[in-house]
């Protein structure tokens, strides 16, 4: 007996805003029946033995350390800009905004 009857793919449908044809409905409740063996058939191999993990391989950082550095101060951030404005850039208006 498949585990998801085609009422149940209707009511899904439903739920998720999808329109579907009779056709349809018989399809995926197939495909979903064969999902859900697949994943019932998984959660029977997992053993107490074998911790859950996320990954296959151990994960490791490859970022650098986040230190604080110096950075510029706003006067030295402008000072090679074309045009500035109240301590910020001064670019050209676009897509015709308004101020």
């Amino acid at each position: 007996m498949p585990a998801i009857s085609r009422e149940e793919v209707a009511g899904l449908a439903k739920l998720a805003r999808l329109s579907v044809t009779e056709a349809e409905l018989d399809t995926f409740a197939g495909q979903l029946d064969v999902i859900l063996q697949s994943v019932a058939r998984v959660g029977e191999i997992a053993t107490a033995e074998i911790p859950p993990t996320s990954h296959a391989v151990p994960l490791t950082n490859v970022f650098r350390e986040d230190v604080v550095r110096p950075g510029l101060t706003q006067e030295q951030a402008l000072s090679g800009a074309p045009k500035s404005e109240d301590g910020r850039f001064r670019v050209p208006r676009i897509l015709g905004e308004e101020a």
